[in-house]
């Protein structure tokens, strides 16, 4: 098997890396793909590009597409590659509204009873302003409908925050909906399906804000770790049966079935298990704690996706436990510098896998490109021994400004 996968993240190269390494495939290219990957493999194509993305994979003889992100989806690539007679792994345009669309998601959710937070619809500003003149219970939630790069959630501690929220993000037009607020503790879990039946992989939690101690701005992810603990078997199976399978049989009735990765972001107070959000792919950094603690070949889970098998397809995983520390650009993620050299990846030891992120290639060494420029990733028996193995050896690897969280998994290890 041939795959292209489509992408240039931490998730993307976790991918590539696994079916290189689990016997999936011997040819994996990426578009556009990043530093850590071998230039001869990595396809300089948008991922938006749908025509040229068809034309590579015509002249490589691709077997499978894998979609990464989320706006490759929700703009309806794996339709057009259908239309094309070329295999693709990922939800159709439609099935993809369950995370372009926040709103269609509510609807499933309330239509067929899938627990989430009570909201309250509004469509641009001004009678959501007069709803904010009027509400005292704080904090509260304030969701754009659309995709917005992780920039569409607030949640206002009082009404001064909820109104600088609103002025800076919401237009006449803008759909836009507040939800009750739920405390708790957050978890992943994700699971892949054929349209019909699913698989859950083992959850994760990840790490959102900057700083340590689950301080300061919103990231698109500091750190993760897996198996996460919040999520007891019983816990774990009142998601696969009522919130995960429950939306892939919704998904049916609506006419719309989904194949590819179901990520439920979950929000978990003693008995009471909420949906925060969907996505319709994996998760990052979640996917470089899940994606390594797997058993089996990785490719064989998604020809049994799109071919509808997977009935027939069992997924284990190592009884092991995995953590993922992101090392970010000084200034991440708000404003950061690019260009600077990469030192010590050739001194990581063979226990510890780095993924790259925000990393380009040059003339033979490695230089920063992104905000999150590296996923340093390790196993062990215990999720203790994970940690330490991480921390022990991440400081080897540097770069001018670089930061990363030093408490990454502290909630499991309190």
């Amino acid at each position: 098997m041939k795959y292209l996968i489509i992408g240039s993240g931490g998730r993307e190269h976790t991918i590539a890396w696994r079916l290189l390494n689990d016997g999936s495939s011997k040819e994996v290219y990426v578009a556009p793909g990043n530093g850590g990957i071998d230039p001869a493999f990595c396809a300089d194509i948008p991922v938006n590009d749908f025509g040229s993305i068809e034309q590579f994979c015509r002249s490589k003889k691709i077997d499978m597409v894998v979609v990464g992100p989320e706006a490759p989806l929700v703009d309806g690539i794996v339709d057009f590659l259908d239309e094309k007679k070329i295999p693709a792994f990922g939800p159709s345009k439609k099935a993809a509204q369950l995370e372009g669309s926040k709103l269609f998601a509510k609807y499933i959710m309330e239509k067929y009873g899938i627990p989430t937070a009570r909201h309250r619809e509004f469509t641009g500003k001004n009678s959501l302003l007069d709803y904010i003149h009027h509400e005292d219970r704080y904090p509260l939630v304030i969701k754009l409908d659309g995709l917005a790069a992780g920039k569409g959630v607030g949640i206002p501690e009082n009404r001064n925050e909820a109104l600088d929220f609103i002025n800076a993000t919401v237009r006449e037009g803008t759909r836009v909906f507040v939800e009750d607020f739920i405390s708790g503790e957050e978890a992943s879990v994700l699971c892949v399906s054929d349209g019909k039946n699913i698989v859950p992989f083992v959850a994760a939690q990840d790490h959102k804000r900057i700083y340590d101690g689950d301080k300061g701005p919103n990231t698109g992810g500091m750190g993760a770790y897996a198996p996460a603990p919040v999520m007891t078997a019983e816990r774990f199976d009142f998601v696969r049966d009522s919130i995960l399978q429950k939306t892939i049989n919704a998904m049916n009735s609506e006419g719309i079935p989904f194949k590819g990765i179901l990520y439920a972001g979950v929000i978990v107070n003693g008995k009471d298990i909420n949906v925060l959000e969907f996505n319709v792919r994996f998760g990052d950094p979640e996917a470089q704690v899940i994606i390594p603690l797997m058993e089996g070949r990785l490719g064989d889970i998604f020809q049994a996706s799109v071919n509808g098998t997977l009935d027939k397809t069992p997924l284990s995983f190592k009884k092991m436990h995995a953590i993922t520390v992101v090392m970010a650009s000084g200034g991440y993620p708000g404003h950061y510098e690019k260009d600077k050299l990469i030192s010590g990846l050739d001194r990581v030891p063979d226990n510890v896998i780095v993924f790259h992120a925000g990393t380009k290639y040059d003339r033979g060494a490695h230089y920063t490109s992104g905000g999150r420029v590296l996923n340093v990733t390790a196993m062990g028996n215990t999720l203790r021994e994970a940690k330490d193995t991480v921390y022990r050896m991440i400081d080897t690897i540097s770069f001018e400004d670089s930061y990363y969280r030093r408490d990454i998994a502290h909630r499991a290890l309190v």
